[in-house]
């Protein structure tokens, strides 16, 4: 059983942060005094959420591999955006 409750962990952690990187790149405004500043918070939460989700690939069960390769594609996309604005 705690095999099952760490996976479990794993995936909200990699969940948790993939949610923070997306709220950090809706809290952007390219206009902003703050903008290098936000980039900068965004760029740390897509890293962050990246290692929790390839932790939780490591013994994710089949529904949340797939929710979790969803989203490393989202946060790539994220990534190729922010690339693009810099």
């Amino acid at each position: 059983m705690p095999y099952e409750k760490n996976k479990q962990q794993a995936f909200q952690a990699a969940q948790q942060g993939y949610e923070q990187a997306v709220d950090a790149k809706k809290e952007i405004i390219v206009s902003s005094s703050g903008y290098g500043k936000d980039i900068k918070h965004l760029q740390q939460e897509v890293g962050e959420a990246k290692m929790q989700i390839e932790n939780a690939l490591e013994n994710a069960s089949e529904h949340q591999r797939a929710q979790l390769l969803q989203f490393q594609q989202d946060l790539q996309s994220i990534e190729a955006e922010m690339n693009e604005d810099i």
